[in-house]
């Protein structure tokens, strides 16, 4: 994920020149940017779809999580088992939770 906010920083960072220039002829270097750009873009196309894909199926879920915990600051940093679920853990804390809160959430 790292990459692909690298690679958009770089991709805005270079072409912002390119588009600055429309009066006169690019140069063979503004081309050959160019192109490696368009080209950059055409490679993380997949990446945005599927960034897409999993927000529109995982968006409602996590709406109801936030709206689900009042204080973040309370739970550890989440956990992937071996298994692939993903536990987020309530730091330990002076008192236990009343007896009529509700079960946790499972994912």
């Amino acid at each position: 994920m790292r990459r692909l906010y690298l690679a958009c920083a770089l991709a805005a960072v270079c072409a912002a020149p390119l588009s600055a220039q429309d009066d006169q002829a690019p140069s063979p270097m503004e081309r050959g940017m160019q192109q490696f750009l368009e080209g950059l873009l055409e490679e993380m196309e997949p990446a945005f779809e599927g960034m897409r894909g999993f927000m529109a199926e995982m968006g409602p879920a996590l709406g109801e999580l936030m709206e689900e915990v009042e204080d973040w600051s309370r739970y550890e940093a989440p956990e992937v088992l071996p298994n692939g679920d993903i536990i987020i853990r309530r730091k330990p804390d002076e008192s236990p939770p009343p007896e009529d809160s509700p079960p946790p959430i499972d994912l």
